[in-house]
């Protein structure tokens, strides 16, 4: 094949190979459905093209689909959910690697539709993800935290993973974030001792601390149902945990509540802090896991996205990093999405070339939700022409 000039800069298309390391179009195409629909619409125009899909998550919900389609085996336990109830939840496990989704147990995807605890949903059933890891011999886990039902502070991942949280009574606090209002005691000393001997990686998308303006309740809470009384009531209660916690675990659990991630799900992440956790952005290190490196070096053309490129996309969303990480290593980035509110110029600074929003080949939102995917393909066709022929 001749070199293709696209916008009036040489893509040397002699030997192509396309790396696909898209996330999901939440609510709509799974990251693995976004791979194979784009390959579909390459594959019309080039058909022997060789294509590589490396679905990818930035540790929210999703990323144990990710690390599944990437060779991880899939474990499925069950555990609480938010309301106390059992769920079946998955994470996954590679050799002694295991990636554990915290929204898998305490998403918000397992309320029931519009039913909203701000006050008492509880991630104990996260807590209990994180020992099955155990249990199944995991010395590293990464910890993807996003997409949460809940705002404890991750006091319930904690009990459920030995500690103890008691009233003026020596009772059990009640769940979620409001049950710590009534916390006096807070025990660590029943904590699982295998968690000392583990690598425990916090892998987020957020870099908020666990209370104040910028903290958890506040920023968060009111995507989970809580109204101004509740956000204060939690941020409140929260700040009485980290506390409560300093008098047991000494002035690092005070620094914990400080730290970047900290306010990650529902203050989850400074939970996970506590147990001794290493926080570093979710994309990055799902990158490492998934492998993406190795893949990169053999792609001519990197594909990426997510249902929306916005200026959240900008601060930590799974095509940042994969344009960052490309970019890097001197590799072309193109992105597709659904809704496209980035102009050129930004999308320039992230290292992403050009993006494909479906409405480019179908103006009419309602479609494009309802049935994005032979959409999707279309867009890819468009992506060959551009880029590959």
């Amino acid at each position: 094949m001749a070199n293709a000039a696209v916008d009036g800069i040489d893509t040397d298309t002699a030997d192509p190979r396309v790396l696909i390391a898209a996330d999901k179009f939440k609510g709509t195409l799974t990251a693995v459905q976004v791979a194979e629909r784009v390959t579909a619409g390459l594959r019309r125009v080039l058909p022997d093209l060789e294509v590589e899909a490396l679905p990818v998550a930035d540790g929210g919900d999703g990323t144990v689909a990710a690390a599944v389609a990437a060779g991880f085996g899939r474990r499925e336990v069950r555990v609480a959910g938010p309301l106390g109830e059992p769920v079946t939840a998955a994470f996954a496990l590679r050799g002694d690697t295991a990636v554990v989704e915290m929204a898998e147990a305490s998403g918000l995807q397992r309320l029931p539709a519009g039913v909203f605890a701000p006050l008492t949903a509880s991630t104990y059933g996260s807590g209990e993800l994180l020992r099955a890891a155990l249990d199944a011999g995991a010395r590293t886990i990464v910890f993807g935290v996003g997409g949460s039902a809940t705002t404890d502070g991750g006091a319930g991942m904690l009990a459920a993973l030995g500690a103890r949280f008691l009233d003026a009574t020596g009772e059990p606090v009640g769940p979620g974030g409001g049950g710590l209002r009534d916390l006096v005691t807070a025990d660590l000393s029943g904590l699982d001792e295998r968690l000392t001997a583990v690598d425990l990686v916090l892998a987020s998308d957020v870099d908020n601390p666990l209370t104040g303006p910028k903290g958890a309740p506040a920023v968060y809470g009111p995507q989970k149902g809580a109204s101004p009384e509740d956000v204060a009531t939690l941020d409140a209660a929260l700040t009485h945990f980290a506390a409560v916690l300093e008098k047991t675990a000494g002035p690092r659990a005070a620094e914990h509540a400080l730290a970047p991630g900290a306010g990650a799900a529902g203050g989850i992440g400074y939970g996970a802090l506590v147990l001794g956790a290493r926080f570093r952005p979710g994309i990055e290190v799902m990158l490492d896991v998934l492998g993406f490196a190795p893949a990169l070096e053999k792609a001519t053309l990197v594909i990426t996205g997510e249902g929306s490129l916005d200026e959240q996309t900008l601060h930590g969303k799974a095509p940042a990093g994969v344009a960052a990480a490309a970019r890097a290593a001197g590799k072309e980035v193109v992105a597709v999405c659904g809704r496209l509110a980035l102009p050129p110029e930004a999308l320039g600074r992230a290292g992403i070339r050009r993006a494909y929003p479906l409405t480019e080949v179908e103006p009419d939102v309602a479609r494009c939700l309802a049935d994005p995917g032979p959409i999707l393909e279309r867009v890819a066709e468009r992506i060959g022409r551009d880029f590959l022929t």
